[in-house]
C-alpha cells in the first residue's frame, strides 16, 4: 500500500474516501447539534423544552417523574380576569409566573429607566403590564391596579416577552404577575376558567425518557407540546433544512461513490499484472482477495481517520461562521456521526469497488506470457446491483424515509438505462456532427480527432459520459434545491409580512376602523369574521370518543376555536381534497357544508363526509365535511381551521380581525388606533417574526456552507475519471507524435476531446437535475416543481469548460512524455 500511494488512481481512491467521511460526518456532526441547538431557540418560543397544560394542577407525582428525568420545572397559570383602576375597568389576560420563570431567553421590560432586558417575571407584590393595558387604565409605573381582591403595584411595562408561544385564545391585553400574589387574588374557583402549565426544561434525552407518561397524558386529555414536534412559528422551514443537509451529504456520498468506482477500475487494471505474477509463485483465489481486500481497507481507515478530522473541523468552521453572525450556543458533538461516518465508507468501498475487485482473483497465470488474456470481467449490472443495494441502504438512513428511499432508487435505476441510452445516442450525435465539419483549419481538425478519439473509445466514453452527468446532476440539484428553499423561506417572510394582529374589531366599527387603517398602511390582509364555537360531537359521539387515543389532548377539542364564513377559498390556502362550497352539491337534514384545515382532520382521524357538531352559545350546528385545505401557518396571516360557507354565522355574534404591516418608526399609529378604538386588540408579533427570522438566516447560512462540500465530491469524481483515463490519452498522444503531431496539436485534441465529453455531459446533466429536483420536491420538500430554463445553458457550457481546463491540466504531464514511455503504457490499458 505505501508503493501504491504514489499512484494517480490510489490518491483519488483515498481523495474519495476522505470526502465521503468527511462530508457524512460534518453533515452529520452538524445536524446533530444545530437541532439541539435551534431546539432551545425554539423551546424559547414554547417556554420550555416541554410544556404540559390542563384546566387543574398537577399532581406532585408527574412532577417527580419529570425532574426525575432531567427537567427544571417552571410553574404558569393563564386566566382572564376584570382589573380595574380608579373608575376604570378592562378584561386583562392574567400571565401568573413563578420564580424559576423563564427558562430561555429574556423579557425586555421598562422599568422607568428605559427598557432592560430580565431573566426573571415580576417581584410578589408587583405587576408588568402591556403597553395596550396601560392605556386603557391610565396608569403609569408605580400606580396600584386592583387584581381581583388584592391590589399589586405596577412596576414595569411590557415590550416583548421572553416565550412568545401565545396565541389568540383570549384577545385581552396582558397583564404578568408572580405566583406568590395568586392565591390572595382569589380568582382561582371550581368552575372557574383557568389554564395550569407546567415548563419543563431538559436535555433530548429527559424528553425520551418521559415519553410513555407523556402519550399517556394526551389520552387522558392533557394537552402536550415539546419542540420536537411543535416549534411554534417555524412551520416546514427547519424541517426543510434539515432534509436538505441529509440530501447534501447524500449527494456528496454518492459522488464520491461513483469517484471511488472510476479509481477502483483504474486500480484493478493497474494491479492485473502483479495479480497474474502472484498466481505464477502459487497463490490461490482467496489469498488474492484477502491481500487485496486488505489493502483496500487499511486505506479506507487511514481515509476515514482523515475524513472525521476534516467533518470536526467542518463543523467546527460553520458553526464559528453560524456563531460570527448570530450567537448560538450549541451542545459539543455526540460520537455517533462518527461512526456513521466510517460505516459509510466502509459500505461505499463495499459497494462500489467491491464488485470490480471480483477480477483480480479470477486473472489467470498465462497473462503474464500472453498480454491480451485479460480476466472474465465483472458484470456490469452486478456492479450496478451491489452499488445500487449500498446505495439505497444509506439513503435509507440518511433520509429515514423507506418508501422514498425505494422511490428514488427505483427512478434512479430507471433513469440510468435511460440515460445509458441517451448517451449513447448523444455522444454518436456529437461524434457525428464533428466529423462533417469542414477540412482545413487546425481547430477543425483538433475537434475531428478529439470526437474521433471519443468515437474510438465508445465503451469507455460512455462510461465517463454517465459518471460525469450523474455528478453535474447532483451538484446542479443540490444547487437548485438550495436556491429555490432560499426563495421559498425569503417568499415566506418578506420585509411587508404582517406584525400586528387587529382582533375584536366590532361590526359598528368595522367600516371606521379599516377607513383609519388604510390611511396609515399601505398593506393588510383580508377582514375575516370570526365567531367561536366549541366542538361537541364528531360523528354524533362525544369527541373523545370519536378522535384516536392520542389526540385526546388536542387542545382544538379542549377550546373555542376561532370560526369564519367566506365565500371563496382564502389566500394562502391549497384545496387538497373535496370541493368548495361553490361546487359541491347541497346537504340535506339540516347539515351545512364546512371546509377544515387537513392537519387538524388528520390529528382527529376526520375525513370527507365526517360530522363536526359546533356549539355557539345555546345552539348547535352540524357540518359535514365537504373539502380539506392545506394553510400556510407561516405567513403571519389570519388561518382558520374550519370555514364555513356563508348565511350560517352570520346570525351569531362575531368580530372581524386583520393583519397588517407597520414599520417600527410608526408606534404612533398604533397609539392613535388603540386611543380612537379602544375595544379593539392590537397585537404585535415583531418580537416572534425578528425570532423566526434569525432562526432562517442561521439554517440558510448553513445550506449555502455545505454546498461546497458537494463541489469538492463532485471535483473528485472528475479526477478520479480523468485519473483512470490517464494510460489510454498516453497511447494516443505517443501515436500522434509518432505520425508528425506537435504539442500544440496534441494540446488543442485532448482539449477538445475533454470539451466535448463536457458539453455532452452538462446536457444528460441538466435533464437528470431536473427529473431528480422534481422527484424530491414532490416527494420529499413539498416544494412545486419548475423548469430551471437557465441550467440547460450554463450546466452544458460550464461542463465543458470545467472538464476541459482540468482534464487538460491533469494531461499535461501525459503531453510531456517521450512516444517510446507513453506507449511503454500499453500492458495497463
Amino acid at each position: 500500500m505505501r508503493r501504491d500511494l504514489r499512484a494517480a488512481d490510489v490518491r483519488a481512491l483515498f481523495v474519495a474516501l476522505a470526502l465521503a467521511v468527511a462530508a457524512s460526518t460534518m453533515i452529520g456532526f452538524f445536524l446533530d447539534r444545530l437541532e439541539r441547538g435551534l431546539e432551545r431557540q425554539a423551546g424559547q418560543l414554547l417556554g420550555g423544552d416541554l410544556v404540559l397544560e390542563q384546566g387543574r394542577p398537577f399532581d406532585d407525582g408527574l412532577r417527580q417523574e419529570l425532574v426525575e428525568a432531567g427537567f427544571t420545572l417552571s410553574d404558569q397559570v393563564d386566566l382572564v380576569s376584570m382589573i380595574s383602576h380608579a373608575d376604570r375597568f378592562q378584561p386583562a389576560s392574567l400571565k401568573v409566573v413563578d420564580d424559576v420563570y423563564p427558562h430561555y431567553g429574556v423579557s425586555h421590560v421598562d422599568l422607568g429607566d428605559g427598557i432592560e432586558q430580565l431573566a426573571q417575571g415580576p417581584a410578589a407584590g408587583e405587576a408588568w403590564l402591556g403597553p395596550r393595558l396601560m392605556q386603557l387604565l391610565e396608569v403609569q409605573i408605580g400606580d396600584q391596579v386592583q387584581v381581583g381582591e388584592t391590589q399589586l403595584s405596577v412596576a414595569g411595562v411590557i415590550e416583548r416577552e421572553a416565550d412568545q408561544s401565545g396565541g389568540f385564545g383570549n384577545f385581552n391585553p396582558r397583564l404578568m404577575m408572580n405566583l406568590a400574589d395568586l392565591e390572595a387574588t382569589n380568582l382561582v374557583q371550581p368552575g372557574s376558567r383557568v389554564e395550569f402549565e407546567i415548563l419543563a426544561a431538559g436535555p433530548p434525552e429527559a424528553l425520551t425518557r418521559v415519553e410513555a407518561t407523556l402519550a399517556e397524558l394526551r389520552r387522558d386529555g392533557v394537552e402536550v407540546r415539546d419542540v420536537r414536534s411543535d416549534r411554534p412559528q417555524l412551520g416546514n422551514a427547519l424541517a426543510r433544512a434539515e432534509q436538505y443537509l441529509s440530501l447534501a451529504g447524500l449527494a456528496a456520498v454518492l459522488l464520491a461513490g461513483v469517484a471511488v468506482a472510476m479509481a477502483t477500475r483504474r486500480y484493478v487494471d493497474r494491479h492485473l499484472d502483479t495479480a497474474a505474477l502472484l498466481r505464477c509463485f502459487g497463490a490461490t483465489q482467496r489469498q488474492l482477495t484477502r491481500l487485496f481486500a486488505l489493502q483496500l481497507l487499511w486505506l479506507a481507515l487511514a481515509a476515514s481517520v482523515l475524513g472525521a478530522l476534516l467533518g470536526l473541523a467542518g463543523q467546527a468552521g460553520l458553526l464559528w461562521l453560524l456563531t460570527a453572525f448570530l450567537p448560538l450556543e450549541l451542545p459539543p458533538p455526540g460520537p455517533l456521526p462518527l461512526l456513521l461516518g466510517v460505516l459509510t465508507a466502509l459500505a461505499v468501498l463495499a459497494g462500489f469497488a467491491g464488485p470490480t475487485l471480483l477480477r483480480l482473483k479470477r486473472v489467470s497465470a498465462l497473462k503474464v506470457l500472453r498480454r491480451e488474456l485479460d480476466p472474465l470481467p465483472a458484470s456490469a449490472w452486478l456492479v450496478v446491483a451491489v452499488a445500487s443495494l449500498v446505495f439505497g441502504g444509506l439513503l435509507w438512513l440518511y433520509s429515514g424515509d423507506p418508501q422514498l428511499a425505494f422511490g428514488l432508487l427505483a427512478g434512479g435505476l430507471v433513469m440510468l438505462v435511460v440515460l445509458w441510452g441517451l448517451g449513447a445516442l448523444l455522444l454518436g450525435g456529437v461524434v457525428r456532427l464533428a466529423a462533417w465539419l469542414p477540412q482545413g483549419g487546425s481547430k477543425r481538425q483538433a475537434l475531428r480527432l478529439g470526437a474521433q478519439q471519443l468515437a474510438r473509445r465508445r465503451g469507455a466514453s460512455l462510461g465517463q459520459l454517465l459518471a460525469f452527468s450523474v455528478t453535474f446532476a447532483a451538484m446542479a440539484m443540490i444547487a437548485l434545491v438550495r436556491g429555490d428553499l432560499l426563495t421559498t423561506w425569503q417568499d415566506q417572510l418578506p420585509e411587508d409580512t404582517p406584525n400586528y394582529f387587529a382582533i375584536n374589531i366590532q361590526p359598528g366599527e368595522r367600516d371606521a376602523f379599516i377607513d383609519t387603517l388604510d390611511d396609515a398602511v399601505d398593506e393588510r390582509t383580508t377582514l375575516y369574521p370570526m365567531v367561536r364555537g366549541r366542538i361537541s360531537a364528531i360523528n354524533d359521539q362525544t369527541p373523545r370518543d370519536a378522535v384516536p387515543a392520542d389526540a385526546r389532548g388536542d387542545g382544538s377539542l379542549r377550546r373555542e376555536l376561532n370560526l369564519t364564513w367566506r365565500e371563496t377559498l382564502p389566500d394562502g390556502n391549497r384545496l387538497v381534497a373535496g370541493q368548495w362550497f361553490d361546487a359541491g352539491p347541497a346537504l340535506a337534514d339540516g347539515r351545512v357544508p364546512i371546509s377544515v384545515e387537513d392537519g387538524l382532520a388528520e390529528r382527529l382521524g376526520l375525513s370527507l363526509g365526517d360530522t363536526m357538531t359546533f356549539s355557539i352559545g345555546s345552539d348547535e350546528i352540524v357540518g359535514e365535511l365537504t373539502s380539506l385545505r392545506n394553510l400556510d401557518w407561516d405567513s403571519f396571516r389570519p388561518n382558520f381551521f374550519v370555514i364555513f360557507p356563508p348565511e350560517v354565522l352570520e346570525r351569531y355574534g362575531h368580530s372581524y380581525i386583520t393583519a397588517f404591516h407597520l414599520d417600527r418608526e410608526r408606534d404612533d399609529i398604533s397609539r392613535a388606533l388603540v386611543r380612537e378604538f379602544p375595544g379593539v386588540s392590537l397585537l404585535n408579533v415583531e418580537a416572534i417574526l425578528g425570532q423566526v427570522r434569525e432562526l432562517l438566516t442561521q439554517v440558510t447560512r448553513a445550506v449555502e456552507f455545505v454546498l461546497g462540500f458537494v463541489l469538492l465530491a463532485g471535483i473528485s469524481v472528475l479526477y478520479a475519471a480523468l485519473t483512470a483515463s490517464r494510460p489510454t490519452r498516453a497511447h494516443e498522444s505517443g501515436l500522434l507524435r509518432v505520425f508528425g503531431a506537435g504539442d500544440r496539436l496534441i494540446s488543442r485534441v485532448q482539449g477538445a476531446e475533454f470539451a466535448i465529453l463536457g458539453f455532452a455531459s452538462g446536457l444528460m446533466g441538466a435533464l437528470l437535475a431536473e427529473l431528480a429536483a422534481a422527484g424530491v420536491y414532490l416527494a420529499w420538500f413539498d416544494l412545486a416543481p419548475r423548469v430551471h430554463w437557465g441550467l440547460w445553458l450554463t450546466l452544458p457550457l460550464g461542463g465543458a469548460l470545467l472538464i476541459g481546463v482540468i482534464g487538460h491540466a491533469l494531461s499535461r504531464s501525459v503531453r510531456r512524455q517521450t512516444p517510446m514511455q507513453s506507449l511503454g503504457l500499453l500492458g495497463e490499458a
